[in-house]
């Protein structure tokens, strides 16, 4: 039995009892994460993870680091706190995708105000959804209670998480070559990124977020706390099937800020407008803020969560792939030679 308290810190404002019990609470959710490599439970000082290098000849780790952001607001306001979780490891994991990469095993930090174990284990259960729709482990984790910085009925929330490639199999953007088609992937929604822009079009915290919406056939809040779609082991699939050149994870800076990550110099993609395929979301928040489109390009992902290249004559092939594992994708436009960057016409 833990005999470990202290009334004093009890009285500052930290209940490290309540800390104890919401690592109880949240056991049941790890547990779900466990995969082969995981040697030690939640509550050491460290998780450790056997890496297991079979069919890996020249094993590169890759890192990815980020949070929920503003997003959370959402959450405070509706009350409702098992999904961010997925949304703080799809933003770490998609971005490690990018590059080849399957993510291994993911770390979270909770920071609040006031420690309420039964909305710490909530969130926990969100991140370990995550975890289970990227085949990677929660291995650890710190919830730390900081009254006086943070309000009582907030949080802060961030992830790490790291994946592993053979050196040989990276994505190769300098192969791009003008003719390459550009496939997108759906997105579930606005995912955790704009929310500082989608907070002032709404004015959030006065408006009711629970009223349905005829465009959007659900509540805005609802809508706008979907989660961020997790596409590690699509991608992982559709490389084994075709020859993948560079994937773009669109996140914050849209379109025009994303896609041109993934390109070499002297290649520009250009995107057929008329193709993307924009979710009733994005509609609405242009129409009540008055964004103009390449405004709304340059900020949200506009219905496209990522975007592969690939060789024109592997188009078919890998929309079938794609399509198989459960994803809407469909042909968004071409790389051309040109300036890098994106052009949407």
């Amino acid at each position: 039995m833990n005999n470990s308290y202290s009334n004093s810190y009890k009285e500052a404002g930290v209940d490290v009892t309540a800390g104890y019990k919401a690592v109880e609470l949240m056991k049941q959710h790890v547990k779900r994460t466990v995969t082969p490599g995981v040697l030690d439970g939640i509550g050491g000082f460290g998780g450790l993870f056997e890496l297991d290098l079979t069919d890996i000849r020249k094993p590169v780790l890759v890192s990815g680091t980020d949070g929920v952001g503003t997003k959370l607001k959402l959450a405070f306001l509706l009350d409702k706190h098992n999904t961010v979780g997925i949304d703080c490891v799809a933003m770490c994991v998609n971005d490690i995708v990018c590059c080849g990469a399957k993510p291994l095993q993911f770390l979270d930090y909770i920071a609040c105000g006031k420690n309420v174990p039964e909305k710490i284990a909530a969130i926990v259960s969100g991140v370990a959804e995550g975890c289970v729709q990227a085949g990677c482990a929660l291995v650890g984790g710190e919830t730390a209670e900081m009254p006086g910085f943070y309000p009582a009925d907030e949080y802060d929330l961030a992830g790490f998480s790291v994946g592993v490639v053979d050196k040989d199999k990276i994505f190769d953007s300098s192969a791009i070559q003008a003719g390459d088609a550009i496939i997108a992937l759906a997105s579930s929604g606005v995912h955790s990124n704009g929310f500082s822009l989608v907070r002032k079009v709404f004015d959030i915290e006065h408006c009711d977020l629970s009223a349905y919406s005829a465009e959007l056939g659900r509540g805005l809040g609802e809508t706008l706390l979907t989660p961020t779609k997790i596409y590690v082991k699509p991608i992982l699939e559709l490389a084994k099937a075709v020859t993948i050149k560079s994937v773009s994870h669109i996140t914050g800076g849209g379109f025009y800020e994303n896609i041109p990550r993934a390109l070499p110099e002297g290649k520009r993609a250009v995107v057929e407008r008329a193709a993307v395929r924009v979710l009733p979301i994005f509609d609405l928040i242009a129409k009540v803020g008055g964004i103009d489109e390449r405004d709304m390009f340059n900020t949200f992902n506009m219905g496209v969560g990522m975007c592969v290249t690939v060789p024109a004559a592997q188009a078919d092939k890998a929309l079938e792939v794609l399509n198989a594992c459960g994803e809407t994708a469909y042909l968004l436009g071409e790389i051309q030679d040109g300036e890098k960057g994106v052009t949407i016409c």
